[in-house]
């Protein structure tokens, strides 16, 4: 039997920290070495850190990356690597370089450079315009790159066409829900369609407001998974292809042989690149992993807790404040920061008004206790008092209303920033997609912070995410009261969320049409919602950008989020309705 032994190295990068990157890159060139590994395979631009964004304006960023590539090569002895950096001559590169026996042995520059959602490599990159395809311990392989893969015509078609046995892809592919679904279904039919192993390896780490999820995976010349690496956490993924089932697929179907290629020199050139011979392949077969896959929430919840720890630490911080209602967001939150960053670095901090209730300030308490969090307390009534005292001159003789309402949210704000402050921690932002989508917050007031948690998380999704946590463990974390009460901001006497919004059930719908799907107004009120709630929550989206534009960063967990997804003009006079 002929075989190919491949490692897939899921690593977490830190953009920027190209040392640290290296010297992580090298650590698991050397774990796949003792493994008797013929290529180990690192993920999109795994020297830099992905995506580096403006970073690539600095020509020393760039030289600095490519030193740290060298030393890659360097440490290449007996084993074959590919690993993403940027190359620069006259342009610069999404690449990979591929090294053995400490030679650089090529470098493949990644042709489709995606510039929608969040992508903008077009900003940066120049496209690549060869195919290369490497006999590396006498086993052709192609290289190529995240989004060429999923061209259906694209590199993978040319280096299939010259022989290419297996095609390995090294990509930085951000989470939102669903996406592993429909990437492993496309990486199964280009297995399958081409009749080759494929072996994709996916950066895994939180990057600002992007989460990577890992699950590397391999599937064989049927499109049948082969093995895969869990999701959101690190590892070195380990299989040996048998490359008879390449040969005996293709003796069976030689479709590919006679069918018309006229788009292949199109794409690029073929370029065929000797690296080593067949290596003697006497050695124990490796057992293929079998982690567990998250779905549904758990997956959701799994991508918050590792965007908040690498946020928290990628930006040199310990330890959070939360300020604590006793709602049911700043309890999510709260229990993700406790799970990412252990209880001992979550502070929580409860600052009732004269408008607090007896029981939100117990549910506070009884979130504190359960999660095992410090929870810290300061009432805001004499700032409250002196505040409206000094406004008084301006302020006597009109009704109270969203001025005085929005000044409690702006003293808590201040507060918790200053404790936050004075004791070196980070504040984290409470604030769900729902009321960023119509502007249902405080700027300067409960928008105040480092960091938005849940940002991108809609309030349905917020409840059940919190009844999933419910589930996770011996006991409730978050107490059944906090999950049964009607949502209040509580800055009015017997205020409630739906005295100025529709019924969450109602307006998330809405939202996700408008701000993800981009429907039309008709569009929204055909799909069975009152006209006047539709007119009503389009105008508030509207009115809201600049308020999203001064918000902390957020985890993206949804197809589209605020911020490097959705881009809207602040000074915009379209009207939607017409």
């Amino acid at each position: 039997m002929r075989t190919f032994r491949i490692a897939l190295a899921q690593i977490n990068p830190t953009v920027g920290d190209i040392d640290s990157n290296t010297d992580k890159i090298i650590s698991y060139i050397d774990q796949a070495r003792e493994l008797s590994v013929d290529l180990v395979a690192f993920p999109e631009l795994a020297i830099p850190g992905y995506p580096p964004e403006d970073l690539l304006f600095k020509p020393q960023f760039i030289q600095a990356n490519i030193a740290k590539m060298r030393d890659v090569v360097a440490a290449s002895a007996g084993i074959a690597v590919a690993v993403g950096f940027v190359d620069a001559n006259s342009y610069v590169y999404n690449s990979a370089a591929i090294a053995q026996n400490c030679e650089l042995r090529g470098i493949y520059h990644k042709m489709y450079l995606p510039n929608y959602g969040v992508f903008d490599e077009e900003r940066y990159f120049q496209a690549g315009k060869e195919c290369p395809v490497f006999t590396i311990s006498g086993t052709r392989v192609g290289i190529n790159i995240c989004e060429d893969i999923w061209k259906s015509v694209g590199p993978t078609v040319v280096q299939r066409s010259i022989g290419a046995e297996v095609i390995v892809n090294i990509s930085a592919s951000p989470f939102y829900t669903e996406k592993r679904n429909t990437r492993e279904r496309m990486l199964s039919v280009r297995a399958d369609d081409n009749e080759i192993f494929v072996a994709y390896v996916n950066m895994v780490g939180g990057q600002d407001e992007l989460v990577f999820d890992g699950g590397s995976i391999i599937h064989d010349p049927f499109g049948k998974e082969v093995t895969r690496g869990p999701q959101f956490e690190e590892s070195l993924v380990i299989a040996d292809l048998d490359l008879e089932e390449v040969y005996r697929s293709r003796l069976h179907d030689t479709s590919l042989k006679h069918e018309p290629n006229n788009n292949i020199e199109e794409i690029g050139t073929a370029v065929h690149i000797f690296v080593s011979e067949r290596q003697d392949n006497s050695r124990p077969v490796v057992e293929c992993s079998t982690p567990i896959r998250y779905a549904g929430l758990a997956e959701v919840y799994e991508a918050l807790v590792l965007g908040t720890r690498d946020y928290v630490h990628k930006t040199g911080f310990s330890n959070v404040f939360i300020a604590l209602s006793g709602g049911i967001d700043s309890s999510l939150v709260a229990a993700v920061a406790a799970d990412a960053l252990g209880a001992e670095n979550v502070i929580g901090v409860a600052m009732p008004s004269r408008f607090s209730s007896e029981g939100s300030l117990l549910d506070a308490k009884g979130l504190a206790d359960s999660l095992g969090i410090e929870l810290w307390e300061f009432s805001i009534e004499a700032a409250f008092t002196a505040y409206l005292e000094t406004l008084n001159p301006k302020f006597k003789d009109t009704e109270i209303g969203v001025a005085e309402e929005n000044l409690q949210s702006r003293i808590r704000g201040t507060l918790v920033m200053a404790l936050a402050n004075k004791f070196g921690g980070l504040v984290l932002t409470t604030g769900n997609k729902s009321e960023m989508a119509v502007g249902y917050a405080t700027i300067y007031g409960d928008m105040a912070g480092g960091y938005a948690v849940i940002k991108d998380v809609p309030k349905t999704l917020v409840y059940e995410l919190a009844q999933y946590r419910n589930t996770v463990g011996d006991f409730l974390v978050i107490p059944q009261s906090v999950i049964d009460k009607p949502p209040s901001a509580e800055l009015r006497p017997d205020q409630k969320d739906e005295d100025s919004l529709p019924p969450y059930n109602v307006l998330d719908p809405i939202l996700k049409a408008y701000v993800e799907d981009d429907l039309g107004f008709q569009e929204i009120v055909d799909m069975g919602f009152d006209e006047s709630i539709v007119r009503r929550i389009i105008t508030l989206v509207d009115r809201s950008e600049y308020k999203r534009r001064q918000a902390p960063p957020g985890i993206k967990i949804t197809p589209r989020n605020f911020g490097r997804d959705r881009r809207m003009p602040i000074a915009n006079r379209y009207q939607p309705f017409y």
